[in-house]
C-alpha cells in the first residue's frame, strides 16, 4: 500500500494576495532541485504574471465534461493519478467540480490523491471556510456557495498564509493585476474596501493562530505531554465569588502584561448539585472586570475545587495560577483539613502558583447560629414524633421483648433518636435522647421502676444518646441549609436570566427590572423614583418616576434603597419597595439588580444628554455657517450685480456698446451665482425639514450622466467615459441625480490636477448600480471624511468663490432621498471617488460570487 502524501495548502485573505503564483514559484524551486512535479490543474484568470509563472511546468491535459450542451474543463483526477508524479499543483481547493466528474468538490479530488501517495500544494481563500463563511458574509456583504469543511483543511500537514497588506493588495488591483479593467472600479467600491480586506486578513492570521495551537496541543495529546510548554504566557486566576476577586484579576492581569502578549483567563468553579455558589453580585462585577482586562471568564463544574483549578489550567495550557489567601480562620482550617492554596500548589507541577493576600483572608471566629436551617414546621414535628413515638416504643418492647435484652433495647431507642433529629433537627432530637434514656432506666434497668443510675454504662448509654442525636442532627442542619442554598441560588441565577433577557429582548431596562423585581420578591408594588432637583419641576415635591410596577406606595410602608451611578452619585435616584420586608439573602440579590439599575439609569441619562446636545450644537454649528455665508458668500455676487446695475443707471448713454454688454454680462453672472446660491440653501432647507419632493422612476444612468456633461459644458479633455452598456436601470429622480452629478463632477474638476481628467464610470453589483467619479487631485483625510458631507463645509477649499459648501450635503441627502448612498473612498495613486450607489427598478441576477481569484 503506498505511503499517503502530504497536503500542504496556501491560505489567503483575498482573491489577489498571490496563492496561485506562490504556489506556481513554489512548484519551479521543487523542480529545479530535482522533484517531480505536476500542474493537476491551475486557474489564471488572464493573469499574465500567472500564465508566465507556470510556463516552466508541466501542465496536464484538463477534463472535459459535456453539461446541457456546454463544455466544461477540469482537473483530470485520473491522469494525474496516472502521472504517477511526487508532487502535484492543485489550485482552488474549495472548487466546485462539473457536472459529470468522479467528485462534487475538488478537495475530494485531492484526497484520492494523497491516498495514492501524491504530495500535493493547494490554494484557498478565507472566506471558502465553511465555520467562516457567515461572519465573511457579514463583512463583505456577498455570500460564498464554495465552501470548503474545517477538518479538511485541520488535517493538512502545513498550512501557510500568503499575506499582502490591504492597501497593497488594492494598489495590485488597480493596477490591472488582478481583474480586467471593467471590473475595477466595482471590485474597488465593493469587496475590496480597505475595512473588508483589513477584516479578512485578520480572520486569516487568526484562523491560522487557532490551528497552530490545536496542532501544538494535538502533538502533546498524541505524546502524553502534561508539563505545560510556555509558548505562550497564561494566566488563571481562581475566583471564589468573594470580594477578593478583583485584587486578584488585577494582579493576574499585571502578571499577563509583563509578557507582553499574555493571556487572562478567570475561572469560577461549581460543585455538580449547585451548593458551591459565590455571591452573583461579585461575580457579576468580576466578570465585566475579567473582560475589560482583556480577558475571558469561565465557569467549570466540579467537586474537588484543586483538581478542577489544575485540570482547566492544564487544558489551557496556562503557565501561571493566581489564587488568593484562604478566608478560613484557623481553627477552621484545622478541623476540615488542608486549603485549596496548599493543595493546588502540590500537585501544580510546573504551573507557578501565586497566593495572594487579600483583606478577607483569615475569617474570624464565629459560632453557628443555634436556630438552624430547618423550619419551626419541622421542628414542631420532631417533638411530637418525640412525645408520639416514644410511649409506642415503649410499649411494644414491654409487651414483646424480653427484660433482659438491654441491648435491643438501647438501639430500638437510638433509632428513634436518629428518627427524631432527620425530622425535627438538634433540640427535639436531644429531648428524644433524654426522654429515651430515663424511658430505658425506668422501664428495663433494675431496680424498675426508679430513675437510679448505678452502673456508669448505663451514664454513658445517656451520653451517647446525645452525642449521637447532636451528630445526626448536625448532618440534617447542614443539609437542610444546602438544599436552601441551592434552591436559593436556582432561583437568583433564573431571576438574573429573565432580568438579562427581558433586557436583551429589547424591552425598557428599568422597567424591566423593576418588574422583575417585584415578581422575584413577591413585593405589592415597586417603583424607581428620581428625586433630585430640576429646574424644569419648580417647586413640585413629588419625585418624578422612572419605571413602577404594582400597587402605589402609601404612606411609609415601603423601603427606599438608594441607586448609585456615574451620573446621580446615589443622591436622590432610589428604588422604593413598597410590601413585605426583605431578608438578609434577598437583599444580597437585590444590590446585583440595584447595580444594573443604577448602570441603565446612567445610560439613560447619557443618551437623553446626547439627544438634547445634538441638535443644539448641529443647529448652532449651521447657524454660525449660515451668518457666515449671508455675510461673505451672498454679499459678493449681491454687491457685483448691484455695482454693475448703477454703473449702468449712472453713465447712462455715455457707454459705448462694449461696456454696456461688459457691465450687463457682470450683472447677468452675479445674479445667476446668486439665484444658484439661493437655491442651494432653499434645497438645504427642504432636506433638513424632510419636505424634499421626489418623483423616483425607472431610468438609464447615462440619461442623466450626459446632460450633466453638457449643463457643465467638459468634453473628452475634462472627463474620462467608462459606461457600462449592460447596467440595468435605477429607480431614480431623473432631476435630481442630475443635480448630484453636476456637483459631484464641478467638485472633482475644481480639484483635479491640470492634464488629469476626472474617471466617471457605472457598474452593477448585485442589485445596486454604482456611479463613480473618480479625481486625481489632494484627496480628503479618512478623520474628515465625515465633515464633507456637512452643510457650509469647504475642506481645503479657501476660495469663497466656489459657493457656500453645501453641495455634498445637498447631493447626499437627494441620494438618500432616492434609496441609495453616497459614500468617499481612496482613489488608488491618490485623490478621492465619490461612489453614488440606487438601486436597481427591476430586480436582476445577482454578480458573480468572489473565488479563489475569482471575481467580486
Amino acid at each position: 500500500m503506498a505511503k499517503r502524501g502530504r497536503l500542504r495548502v496556501l491560505l489567503g485573505a483575498a482573491p489577489g494576495v498571490g496563492k496561485t503564483f506562490a504556489m506556481l514559484h513554489e512548484g519551479t524551486r521543487m523542480r529545479e532541485a530535482g522533484t517531480d512535479v505536476v500542474v493537476a490543474v491551475v486557474e489564471t484568470h488572464g493573469r499574465a504574471a500567472t500564465a508566465e509563472a507556470a510556463a516552466g511546468l508541466e501542465v496536464l491535459e484538463r477534463a472535459t465534461h459535456l453539461h446541457r450542451g456546454i463544455e466544461l474543463t477540469d482537473m483530470d483526477l485520473d491522469a494525474v493519478i496516472g502521472r504517477r508524479a511526487e508532487v502535484a499543483l492543485v489550485d482552488e481547493l474549495a472548487h466546485t467540480n462539473a457536472p459529470g466528474a468522479r467528485n462534487r468538490k475538488r478537495w475530494e479530488d485531492v484526497e484520492e490523491l494523497l491516498a495514492a501517495g501524491i504530495d500535493v500544494i493547494s490554494t484557498v481563500n478565507i472566506q471558502h471556510i465553511e465555520s467562516l463563511n457567515d461572519v465573511v458574509e457579514q463583512i463583505t456583504g456577498v455570500p460564498q456557495r464554495e465552501t470548503i469543511p474545517d477538518d479538511v483543511l485541520r488535517r493538512a500537514d502545513q498550512v501557510e498564509v500568503v499575506d499582502l497588506s490591504p492597501q497593497a493588495l488594492r494598489d495590485r488591483l488597480a493596477g490591472g493585476l488582478v481583474y480586467p479593467a471593467e471590473r475595477i472600479d466595482a471590485a474597488l467600491s465593493n469587496y475590496f474596501r480597505l475595512g473588508n480586506l483589513t477584516a479578512l486578513r485578520e480572520l486569516a492570521l487568526l484562523w491560522l493562530a487557532d490551528d497552530v495551537d490545536q496542532s501544538l496541543k494535538r502533538y502533546r495529546d498524541e505524546h502524553g505531554i502534561d508539563a505545560t510548554w510556555e509558548a505562550r504566557e497564561r494566566v488563571v486566576v481562581a475566583l471564589t465569588g468573594g470580594a477578593e476577586g478583583e485584587t486578584l484579576l488585577r494582579r493576574g492581569a499585571r502578571i499577563a502584561a509583563r509578557s507582553g502578549s499574555g493571556e487572562l483567563l478567570a475561572l469560577h468553579v461549581t460543585s455538580q448539585d449547585g451548593l458551591r455558589v459565590g455571591d452573583p453580585a461579585h461575580l457579576a462585577r468580576q466578570r465585566a472586570l475579567a473582560e475589560q482586562l482583556g480577558g475571558t471568564y469561565h465557569q467549570v463544574v466540579g467537586e474537588d475545587v484543586p483538581v478542577a483549578l489544575i485540570e482547566f489550567a492544564r487544558s489551557v495550557n496556562a503557565t501561571q495560577l493566581v489564587i488568593g489567601v484562604s478566608r478560613r480562620n484557623r481553627l477552621a482550617a484545622l478541623l476540615t483539613g488542608a486549603s485549596v492554596g496548599s493543595a493546588v500548589t502540590r500537585d501544580a507541577g510546573t504551573i507557578d502558583v501565586h497566593i495572594v493576600n487579600h483583606a478577607d483572608a483569615g475569617g474570624r471566629l464565629r459560632l453557628p447560629r443555634l436556630g438552624g436551617a430547618l423550619t419551626p414546621r419541622r421542628r414542631i414535628a420532631g417533638f411530637v414524633l418525640a412525645l408520639g413515638a416514644g410511649p409506642l416504643l415503649t410499649w411494644l418492647l414491654a409487651s414483646l421483648g424480653s427484660v433482659d435484652s438491654f441491648t435491643t433495647h438501647a438501639l430500638s431507642y437510638q433509632v428513634l433518636v436518629v428518627a427524631v433529629a432527620l425530622v425535627g433537627g438538634l433540640w427535639p432530637a436531644l429531648f428524644a435522647a433524654v426522654l429515651s434514656g430515663v424511658t430505658l432506666d425506668f422501664f428495663f434497668v433494675a431496680p424498675f421502676g426508679t430513675v437510679l443510675i448505678t452502673d456508669p454504662s448505663h451514664v454513658t448509654a445517656i451520653v451517647l444518646y446525645l452525642v449521637i442525636a447532636a451528630l445526626v442532627s448536625f448532618v440534617v442542619d447542614r443539609a437542610a441549609r444546602r438544599a436552601r442554598e441551592a434552591r436559593r441560588a436556582a432561583a437568583e441565577s433564573q431571576l438574573l436570566q429573565t432580568v438579562a433577557g427581558s433586557v436583551l429582548r429589547g424591552q425598557n431596562a428599568m422597567q424591566a427590572l423593576v418588574e422583575r423585581t417585584r415578581e422575584a420578591f413577591g413585593l405589592a408594588g415597586v417603583r424607581l423614583v428620581d428625586a433630585r432637583g430640576d429646574d424644569a419641576r419648580g417647586d413640585e415635591t413629588e419625585p418624578r418616576v422612572l419605571a413602577s410596577c404594582g400597587e402605589p406606595l402609601r404612606g411609609d410602608r415601603h423601603a427606599s434603597i438608594p441607586v448609585t451611578s456615574a451620573s446621580s452619585g446615589g443622591s436622590g435616584v432610589a428604588l422604593e419597595l413598597h410590601g413585605r420586608e426583605l431578608d438578609a439573602s434577598e437583599r444580597r440579590l437585590l444590590t446585583v439588580i440595584v447595580a444594573q439599575l443604577g448602570a441603565a439609569v446612567e445610560h439613560r441619562e447619557l443618551r437623553e444628554a446626547a439627544d438634547e446636545v445634538a441638535p443644539l450644537a448641529a443647529s448652532d454649528k449651521v447657524r454660525r455657517a449660515l451668518l457666515s455665508a449671508l455675510s461673505h458668500d451672498l454679499r459678493r455676487p449681491l454687491a457685483s450685480a448691484t455695482a454693475a446695475v448703477t454703473g449702468l443707471r449712472v453713465a447712462g448713454d455715455e457707454l459705448d456698446g462694449h461696456d454696456r454688454d461688459e457691465l450687463l454680462e457682470t450683472a447677468d453672472e452675479s445674479l445667476g451665482t446668486l439665484a444658484a446660491l439661493v437655491t442651494d440653501l432653499l434645497d438645504v432647507s427642504r432636506l433638513q425639514s424632510g419636505a424634499l419632493a421626489v418623483s423616483v422612476m425607472s431610468i438609464d444612468p447615462a440619461d442623466a450622466i450626459l446632460p450633466s456633461l453638457d449643463e457643465l459644458g467638459l468634453g473628452p479633455a475634462d472627463v474620462e467615459l467608462a459606461l457600462d452598456p449592460e447596467v440595468a436601470s435605477v429607480a431614480a429622480d431623473p432631476a435630481l441625480l442630475q443635480r448630484v452629478l453636476v456637483n459631484l463632477l464641478a467638485n472633482a474638476v475644481r480639484h483635479s490636477p491640470p492634464g488629469r481628467p476626472v474617471r466617471l464610470a457605472t457598474s452593477q453589483f448585485g442589485g445596486d448600480v454604482q456611479i463613480r467619479v473618480v479625481d486625481h487631485g489632494p484627496g480628503i483625510p479618512v478623520e474628515r471624511r465625515g465633515e464633507v458631507f456637512e452643510p457650509f463645509q469647504r475642506l481645503g477649499d479657501t476660495d469663497n468663490t466656489t459657493g457656500l459648501g453645501l453641495g455634498l450635503a445637498i447631493s447626499k441627502g437627494f441620494v438618500e432621498g432616492m434609496r441609495g448612498t453616497l459614500v468617499p473612498e481612496d482613489t488608488p495613486g491618490g485623490g478621492v471617488t465619490m461612489v453614488v450607489t440606487l438601486p436597481i427598478e427591476a430586480a436582476a441576477p445577482a454578480g458573480p460570487q468572489p473565488k479563489d481569484g475569482g471575481s467580486a
